[in-house]
């Protein structure tokens, strides 16, 4: 199959894309690069993918209307396009609180955009990576994806709800068949450093504090971005409409979290507790009863092999990641 995936230099992009890849599909990889966070990470990311046969690397922004038009003109005539997989996002509770305009064009109007452009060059297929903040702060726990939402706490949230709704729509307006996926803390090598996992790690390994909001009980159904990557791909060969959870339906207490940090660095950690976050909820927990049954999906690794993984990438690649700017805040981050 000829794939189209967006945001194929980001953390989840570049996974799936790279598993896309493995299996024999060939893959139009989107990026517009942008500098929502170091663009070495994203840049890493997208050289490995250029080494692989049967990548190709458009650089556009989702939310450009004409740039979508000719990227997609491109793809077709080397072939049919049998889906769209759009991980492109303005990803993130607090940079959504600080920039809520450049979140909205990339995951709402971004996702208008290639849902018409799916409907002018006859995609019929179109996977939407949406995000567990969708549940706000709802009490019920774990979240299923029939539970009635709670109130939503930030702009990033509300703009993948919206991206939801318009996959929905062009579902039943024009025939597309749509899946919604809701990825839950997703963590591992080159990872978001606007993300905890990434930040605990290069503080713990510069001997930096590890900054907390609140006193770090919050708990978080941290999911390696391998099993995401799998779930992904299990939800474009065999998913329905959903929304489907992709978790990994072991909630961690932070500080556990931070424990295992440490334990895999090899060094004791300094916290430094900050006032709790208007925009943070006590906990996520990804109920997967619909992804087992539809989609045959199980999560595999652990949070303690994540850790470790992620720990592992961070000393090959420490040089350039102790680098990288990690002090846009110190949210747990929710996709």
């Amino acid at each position: 199959m000829r794939i189209l995936v967006t945001g194929a230099a980001g953390f989840i992009g570049a996974a799936v894309s790279e598993r896309l890849l493995g299996r024999g599909d060939t893959v139009v990889g989107v990026d517009d690069l942008n500098d929502s966070y170091d663009v070495r990470l994203k840049e890493w990311r997208l050289r490995r993918l250029l080494s692989r046969p049967g990548f190709r690397f458009e650089r556009a922004n989702v939310a450009d209307a004409a740039g979508m038009d000719r990227v997609f003109a491109d793809a077709r005539r080397d072939g049919p396009v049998s889906a769209v997989l759009n991980l492109a996002a303005r990803a993130g509770i607090r940079p959504s609180v600080s920039f809520p305009r450049a979140c909205y064009e990339t995951n709402v109007l971004g996702t208008l955009t290639l849902l018409e452009a799916c409907r002018a060059h006859g995609v019929s297929r179109f996977v939407l990576a949406s995000s567990s903040s969708v549940y706000g702060d709802s009490p019920r726990i774990p979240f299923r994806e029939d539970d009635p939402p709670g109130r939503l706490l930030s702009p990033y949230a509300a703009s993948k709800q919206a991206a939801e709704e318009l996959c929905r729509v062009y579902e039943r307006l024009h025939g597309l068949r749509t899946t919604v996926l809701r990825y839950f803390t997703v963590f591992g090598p080159a990872g978001r450093p606007d993300m905890s996992p990434f930040r605990f790690v290069q503080w713990a390994f510069e001997g930096r504090p590890i900054r907390v909001f609140g006193d770090g009980s919050q708990t978080r159904d941290f999911t390696s971005v391998d099993d995401i990557a799998e779930g992904t791909l299990a939800a474009l060969d065999r998913g329905g409409e959903g929304p489907y959870n992709l978790g990994n339906d072991h909630p961690v207490r932070l500080l556990d979290f931070i424990a295992l940090v440490g334990k895999a660095v090899g060094q004791p950690v300094r916290l430094e507790h900050l006032p709790p976050s208007p925009a943070d909820v006590p906990a996520t927990w990804a109920d997967l009863t619909r992804a087992r049954r539809e989609l045959g999906w199980e999560p595999r690794v652990s949070c303690e092999e994540g850790v470790g993984r992620l720990v592992e990438w961070y000393r090959q690649n420490r040089e350039w990641a102790a680098e990288v700017g990690t002090e846009l805040g110190t949210e747990v981050g929710t996709r």
